[in-house]
């Protein structure tokens, strides 16, 4: 029931991102990076585990140096998106760029 709980209140915050992003893009997006999910993933593991906060703090510091790949993945987005490209071959050369700057992220913070 605990998990059934967490999966409602997670896809809760996704679907009020997307529909907040279809009337005003720019406000979704902002409150789609927002610490939201992390927040919601933090809680879940404190929940899991209190008081273990060398699992917190390894998940933060994923966190934090996470932003650089997901930086390049939006930055390629963007970019290719600006020239009109099929959707499919945007997500996928954005997901190409971000797993290649994931490899980097774990292969630096193992």
């Amino acid at each position: 029931m605990q998990t059934f709980v967490k999966a409602l209140i997670s896809l809760a915050v996704i679907i009020v991102a997307a529909r907040i992003g279809r009337r005003f893009p720019t406000l979704g997006g902002l409150i789609a990076t927002m610490p939201l999910t992390s927040l919601l993933v933090l809680l879940w593991l404190w929940s899991d585990a209190p008081g273990d906060y060398r699992l917190l703090e390894g998940y933060t510091r994923g966190v934090l140096w996470g932003i650089i790949p997901t930086v390049l993945f939006f930055l390629t987005a963007l970019l290719l998106l600006r020239r009109q490209l099929p959707l499919p071959m945007v997500l996928a050369a954005s997901f190409g760029v971000w797993l290649a700057g994931a490899a980097v992220h774990q292969y630096f913070l193992r």
